[in-house]
């Protein structure tokens, strides 16, 4: 059954078209991506698909008793309780349910043969367990964790939430919903790439559909089997985010080859007719006219739209020394509490090489920045910076940008040489058309100011740039067009990106700081050799603690190597400890079915109850342990 039915929307804001006759299905689920330019409409689009702004003219049909989620980019909603309050609430009826049972097994305990209270007991006791409401509690922590939450910042009140905080907590609790329609606005936006890993897992078990806008490609490839794209007018492309680029170009190629067919055809019948009109062949110059006047009503088909893309070009002025940027026992964090965020191995970057800083919101990646740049002196060890450097710095929040400026003083003041002519010219490259030059900053979008960035640092003809989250804001066109600029760069990067995209497509070195660890992980190498590595270094670990678990080390005599056979009292040994595993696991096996026998008896308090169901999961836990642990055993 469809979820919802658009047909022929229309919407204009003055004179300006949003959405022309746009018609589209949303199946169960689905999952699809909404892209195109920032300001060509998305987030009215989705709005008027679940129903929170009403479209000009045409219809939207919803199903009958339609659950549906909805992130906006924006929180504007306020809350009295923490990020795990709101998710709590969630479950209120589960709550209510868990509620009635502790009254009920008060009543139980003094009246425990009264057959009415006994079956109420077992009714809401079964609705409870099939709603697994023994596993709300785990549920929350679950999401609140996986989108990057600590205990600490899940219990904060909403008020002391930063922006980035309250939307991942109210992602969180529409996941929780569990809705028929998740419809997600910029879900990736306050994340970093543990926490978007972990929405891809969970958008890929998720039994409803998903309509997303994002600017995440890697995201989108990962996500997504549908995109529908804004730009300028409506259309429908199946499979991920890279198949669409090729259907895309493949779409404007063929309109241009029509287009251009159907004007050679044009320019043919108009030179016949233009001859013959008055000669002898009148009467087919004449039919020939109308057939044409008619086609040209009925059929005319127009030039397809170039896409307005900015025209980003970035070189240097001068050629850097060999070796960019070496680091000695540095030391990373801030001098108020002397506490130390980040201990940094020893690191080279040679010229022409692009490392991508990585980690989790919070570990410290643009104070690691700052610190390279001399912005905070390092709590220990030394930051040297080759010859001949002309550095390039790219703000995460644009803070290098003057607010109270306009886009063409940003350019002016900071090159004065240049005439007002062609700062208008230079500007107009980047998308600033006409009077939009003399907007200020302050008035500008998120992804006005990236342009307006970008457009300054490639002025500086720096050669070492360092980029603080560029693609925040850029649309997906944008984007694309940097990523091709970074890689032809012939100087040294330094990035810092939750763009797995991006990483993966310039980065040489990869820079991961681990927070639980203090450390920085440095690795020669893609993105993708990185996570390969890291993954098989994990499995090495998770093996080698399998192993230790399983049985205790057989001591070598000093001077002598070990040997690869056991001796008969380790091999006696190793049989006593597996025949005393399968013991334990027998005597886990047991207890369980105890449990289970236990569970089902009528007379048990609910906290007699809930404590059973808290063993169970334990033994069952420490099962599947023993379990593991005796699979490893070679004798």
């Amino acid at each position: 059954m469809t979820l919802i039915l658009a047909d022929q929307l229309k919407k204009s804001f003055g004179s300006f078209d949003i959405l022309r006759s746009v018609s589209l299905s949303i199946p169960p689920k689905a999952r699809i991506g909404l892209v195109g330019p920032n300001g060509c409409g998305k987030t009215t689009l989705l709005r008027i698909l679940i129903g929170e702004q009403s479209a000009d003219e045409g219809t939207v049909r919803r199903s009958k008793g339609l659950r549906i989620g909805y992130l906006p980019q924006k929180i504007v909603l306020s809350f009295d309780q923490s990020a795990y309050g709101i998710c709590h609430d969630v479950f209120s009826d589960l709550i209510e349910l868990q509620e009635k049972m502790k009254l009920l097994a008060k009543g139980l305990e003094k009246n425990p043969y009264d057959v009415a209270l006994l079956d109420e007991f077992g009714r809401i006791q079964n609705a409870f367990e099939l709603r697994e409401g023994y596993l709300y509690e785990q549920k929350i922590r679950r999401v609140l964790n996986g989108l990057g939450f600590s205990e600490t910042e899940a219990e904060k009140p909403w008020r002391q939430l930063s922006g980035g905080q309250k939307t991942r907590a109210y992602l969180a609790k529409i996941l929780l919903e569990n809705p028929d329609l998740l419809v997600l606005d910029e879900p990736t936006n306050h994340l970093d790439i543990e926490a978007i890993e972990w929405l891809e897992g969970f958008i890929k078990e998720f039994d409803g559909s998903v309509l997303m806008v994002s600017h995440d490609r890697y995201f989108l490839d990962q996500t997504v089997q549908m995109i529908w794209e804004m730009d300028p007018g409506f259309e429908i492309y199946h499979g991920n985010y890279s198949a669409y680029l090729v259907q895309r170009e493949e779409r404007y190629e063929r309109m241009t080859k029509e287009f251009e067919a159907q004007q050679q055809f044009i320019a043919k019948e108009k030179e016949y007719i233009r001859r013959n009109i008055e000669g002898q062949n009148t009467r087919q110059a004449q039919g020939r006219r109308t057939r044409l006047e008619r086609m040209l009503e009925e059929s005319r088909l127009t030039a397809p739209k170039s896409r307005q893309e900015i025209k980003l070009r970035l070189e240097t002025a001068k050629r850097s020394g060999d070796i960019v940027l070496r680091t000695s026992d540095l030391k990373v964090g801030y001098h108020d509490d002397r506490k130390v965020l980040i201990n940094v191995p020893d690191l080279t970057l040679l010229r022409g090489e692009c490392a991508a800083v990585i980690g989790p919101n919070g570990a410290g990646k643009s104070t690691f920045i700052k610190t390279i740049l001399a912005e905070l002196t390092p709590l220990g060890g030394q930051v040297n910076l080759g010859a001949n450097l002309e550095v390039g710095y790219f703000a995460q929040a644009h803070e290098k940008l003057d607010r109270n400026k306009t886009a063409f003083e940003t350019i002016s003041d900071q090159f004065p040489a240049m005439l007002p002519a062609e700062i208008r010219s230079y500007l107009a490259r980047f998308l600033f058309l006409g009077d939009d030059v003399y907007k200020k900053v302050s008035m500008l979008s998120g992804g006005e100011r990236g342009r307006l960035a970008l457009a300054l640092l490639s002025l500086l003809k720096a050669n070492l740039l360092l980029l603080d989250e560029p693609m925040n804001h850029l649309d997906v066109e944008a984007q694309e067009i940097l990523q091709a600029v970074l890689k032809e760069f012939t100087g040294t990067i330094i990035l810092v990106s939750h763009d797995r995209y991006l990483v993966d497509g310039i980065a040489s070195q990869i820079w991961e700081i681990e927070p639980a660890t203090v450390s920085l992980t440095a690795y020669n190498g893609t993105y993708t050799e990185y996570r390969v590595w890291k993954q098989t270094r994990q499995e090495a670990v998770e093996e080698k603690n399998k192993a230790s678990s399983a049985m205790a080390p057989v001591p070598t005599p000093a001077g002598k190597s070990e040997s690869p056979k056991l001796s008969n009292n380790a091999r006696m040994r190793l049989l006593k400890e597996k025949e005393a595993l399968e013991s334990k696991i027998n005597s886990f096996e047991q207890q369980l079915q105890e449990i289970s026998l236990s569970l089902q008896n009528p007379a048990q308090t609910f906290e007699e109850i809930a404590a059973l169901g808290r063993q169970y999961s334990q033994l069952e836990q420490e099962l599947n342990q023993a379990l593991e642990a005796w699979a490893q055993f070679e004798i």
